[in-house]
């Protein structure tokens, strides 16, 4: 399932990323998934909420940079072995993937992961094909 990513752009000080974890709890947004990749003056957090919109307008007014992006949530059995496989139907249809990240799911006896493949749609399709990714909106977003 394709869904939007917020990707925040965070100075690295003391306080800053907990100001934008309160700014998205104050809008009463919930955060399903996060990567934080930090250098030494910033930091990129990878965000997957139940509300991107909501969290992206609160976030700019709090005077933060975010861009929105589509990613590919997908579903997998949460048995070893299962990113693997996973990641494996991606790489054997030459489909590069930029990064990867855990998700918390809804989904009894599922993983989920996030990918940002360079093709969306091609990648979404063979995961699909294979038996990955079957998941719903309610997984991901709080309905």
């Amino acid at each position: 399932m394709i869904i939007k990513q917020l990707s925040v752009f965070v100075e690295n000080k003391k306080g800053k990323l907990a100001s934008i974890t309160e700014t998205l709890a104050n809008n009463d947004v919930d955060i399903s998934s996060l990567a934080l990749a930090d250098t030494t003056d910033f930091g990129v957090l990878r965000i997957i909420v139940d509300k991107p919109d909501v969290a992206y307008r609160a976030l700019t007014e709090a005077g933060v940079v975010v861009k929105i992006t589509d990613v590919v949530a997908v579903a997998m059995d949460d048995v070893p072995g299962g990113v693997s496989g996973a990641l494996n139907v991606v790489s054997e249809n030459n489909i590069n993937i930029e990064y990867v990240y855990a998700c918390v799911g809804k989904t009894q006896g599922k993983a989920l992961m996030v990918i940002k493949p360079e093709e969306l749609e091609r990648a979404e399709a063979v995961l699909y094909q294979a038996g990955y990714g079957k998941i719903s909106p309610a997984d991901i977003y709080r309905i």
